[in-house]
């Protein structure tokens, strides 16, 4: 895995005003700031910052930890805060956008971030910056909150590191400057081969219209057998890749990963479960999809701690409607044999306890209660 060290900042002799001189370490300052409900955690962390208790930072793809010694008990205690990396597609977006202007290029070079690069970068539907609720912390020590003063004062720090270099973040992000470049040079335009006065003298040619989208399901393709050839498997594979482009055309499509992709296709054709018995827990991410969608198999697969807010409110509705005691961790609640899950669209997604194993049994709501209450009747 890529890594970067960082030796740990000395204690600074005045308090800074700021910590953070430039706006996008203002924005990450923010993004930590705006999802904490405790301002007693934040003044200590900027405290513990500046008096120099936060050891050498490790940043990694999706991953920034630090031991921080306590000022109360002189315990240290290892820190951890996770940014979610950009997936493949969004890469291939973001470098898309940026390689045609040579001055972004430029500006990431001489360690800078211009908001028209963070700007290129949310045309092509990619979010650089963190946002309420992303930045998601751990810490070792007894403190429930989030952040505690450990992991406040390691993200304090880690404002400074992006000041100097806004490659912190892009490797965050998971790609560490070498790679990044090395994909950015393969993306250069090719040389031209006519001057641009002649182009730009040229004529003017409309462009033909469009193609009219087909209307209705595709026609299923008759595949006659052959050797080597399962014609059911590929008529199946013709009919994905054509529903597929008619989407691409009408809609947003998520450009999908192969696991992903390979249950998004087992969910929507029964007879092709059997072909992908190898996918490793096959039947309950069908059963995720099948209820969610994406969204569905990222909740079953992936945990996340959300913002206090939402910790709260769900903890005071819960109370509300459920008989016997509510057990919350990070975005998983279980009141006895069924269990809660906020995924990051703010939806609960309803499971149920089937044989020691957590399994989706239902649709999303908006409300927690009322997914509770659902499943529950």
């Amino acid at each position: 895995m890529i890594a970067r060290g960082f030796p740990a900042f000395p204690p600074a002799k005045r308090r800074p005003g700021h910590f953070a001189r430039t706006w996008w370490g203002r924005a990450w300052i923010k993004a930590m700031e705006d999802s904490a409900l405790d301002e007693q955690q934040l003044r200590q962390g900027r405290k513990y910052a500046y008096t120099g208790y936060v050891g050498s930072i490790t940043v990694s793809p999706g991953r920034l930890a630090a031991t921080v010694r306590d000022y109360e008990d002189d315990t240290s205690y290892q820190t951890v805060m996770r940014l979610e990396p950009l997936s493949d597609a969004e890469w291939r977006r973001f470098l898309d956008q940026i390689a045609v202007k040579a001055g972004h290029i430029a500006a990431l070079l001489d360690r800078d971030m211009p908001a028209e690069l963070v700007d290129a970068a949310g045309d092509a539907g990619v979010r650089l910056l963190p946002d309420i609720g992303d930045l998601d912390p751990e810490c070792s020590c007894p403190g429930w909150e989030m952040p505690c003063r450990h992991a406040a004062a390691l993200a304090y720090q880690v404002s400074w590191l992006l000041d100097a270099d806004p490659f912190v973040l892009l490797l965050l992000r998971g790609k560490d400057e070498a790679e990044l470049l090395g994909d950015l040079h393969g993306r250069s335009a090719p040389p031209a081969t006519e001057l641009a006065v002649d182009v730009f003298a040229r004529r003017q040619q409309a462009l033909p219209e469009p193609p009219p989208i087909p209307d209705g399901k595709p026609t299923v393709l008759s595949v006659p057998p052959a050797e080597g050839v399962d014609p059911e498997a590929l008529e199946l594979l013709a009919t994905d890749a054509a529903t597929r482009a008619r989407e691409m055309l009408t809609g947003d499509v998520p450009d999908l990963a192969r696991r992903p992709d390979a249950i998004r296709y087992a969910a929507t054709y029964p007879a092709a479960e059997a072909r992908l018995r190898s996918v490793e827990g096959l039947d309950r991410a069908v059963a995720a999809w099948r209820n969610g969608g994406e969204q569905g198999l990222r909740v079953l697969e992936t945990s996340w701690q959300p913002p206090a807010a939402s910790r709260a409110r769900a903890d005071d509705a819960l109370a509300a409607v459920a008989e016997g005691s509510v057990i919350a961790s990070r975005n998983h609640w279980t009141v006895g044999e069924v269990q809660l899950r906020l995924g990051r669209d703010e939806r609960w997604y309803p499971y149920r306890d089937q044989g020691g194993e957590w399994w989706p049994v239902a649709p999303p709501q908006a409300d927690v209660a009322a997914a509770l209450i659902a499943v529950l009747a």
